[in-house]
């Protein structure tokens, strides 16, 4: 028992509090970063931020930027041109760390380093300051962002970013925990009314080299985790970072789709040469069909020539 009644305040205190919690028990509140520190910025300008740092012009809704970013002639191991230069992923990498991770190899290597301890050490101002170019001017991105813009990706600079190494074994792709069964009914529920049931109703690639969910699932685990988290540029792709998804969640999910195929599924069978292709009741019809059709053209052809 209460030896003192509580006072309006303390009341509303208490009501606020087990409100609180039971949205955050039933998954409506934002899930903490990996870092377990609250959330400063909106959950849904941290995942803005990741789809800018996929691809900003695609995110944003502005015109694609011609040639190569300014920075990219400092490097001559990746020999990518164009768009793919401008990707925030194409230099610090899908995973983060740029050169100290899975782009410190093969096609995708730069050597450009990546934005997780920039992330982690610098502030909000001083990493508003770098995009727009103050530690080197190739760098200046606010020519082609609004200071909205480069907030959002601020925000994910500080407050999305993650390790996939926790959760990846990088030598075999595979994620290091997880529970098959779960990525399945949460990949049903959330994924499959877009993707499909077996992940190929939407193809990333082309015809010729067609990509699907376990396509990238397999071959790129570090990119599937940040569309997951973050979302697919736009397009509504529903981010999980902003549904309060965990990372166990994520990971989950991640092994469900490496079950999934990663080529386009085998075309139907034909039939083979001497096959009945109609059914033998329809065969009579489609005779008669035929001579009715012949008749109608000579009768016809008999007309005009008369005329």
């Amino acid at each position: 028992m209460f030896k003192k009644r509580l006072s309006g305040r303390g009341i509303g205190f208490l009501l606020v509090t087990f409100v609180a919690a039971g949205l955050a028990a039933a998954g409506f509140m934002q899930a903490a970063p990996a870092s377990g520190s609250a959330l400063q910025a909106p959950a849904t300008s941290v995942a803005k931020g990741g789809r800018l740092f996929d691809k900003w012009w695609t995110e944003a809704g502005l015109s694609a930027p011609a040639g190569n970013q300014a920075l990219w002639a400092t490097q001559t191991t990746n020999t990518r041109t164009g768009l793919d230069t401008w990707r925030c992923k194409e230099c610090h990498a899908w995973d983060y760390v740029g050169k100290d991770g899975a782009y410190g190899s093969g096609s995708h290597k730069t050597g450009f380093v990546g934005v997780s301890d920039a992330g982690k050490n610098k502030t909000v101002e001083q990493l508003t300051a770098i995009m727009k170019g103050s530690t080197n001017p190739g760098h200046n991105f606010s020519a082609v962002l609004s200071d909205a813009l480069i907030g959002d990706l601020v925000s994910f600079l500080k407050e999305g970013l993650i390790d996939p190494r926790q959760y990846i074994d990088y030598a075999t792709k595979k994620p290091k925990q997880a529970n098959d069964a779960h990525g399945k009914e949460l990949y049903s529920m959330e994924c499959a009314a877009c993707h499909g049931a077996d992940g190929t109703l939407l193809n990333f690639g082309s015809a010729a080299s067609p990509e699907y969910v376990g396509t990238i699932a397999s071959d790129n685990p570090q990119e599937f985790l940040h569309k997951v988290r973050l979302g697919q540029p736009g397009t509504a792709m529903p981010s999980a970072f902003v549904s309060g998804w965990s990372m166990q969640d994520v990971v989950d999910v991640l092994a469900h789709a490496q079950t999934l195929p990663t080529a386009a599924p085998a075309p139907a069978a034909l039939p083979k040469t001497g096959d009945a292709v109609l059914p033998q009741a329809v065969v009579p019809g489609v005779l008669v069909l035929s001579l009715l059709l012949i008749g109608a053209g000579l009768g016809l052809r008999r007309r005009y020539t008369r005329a």
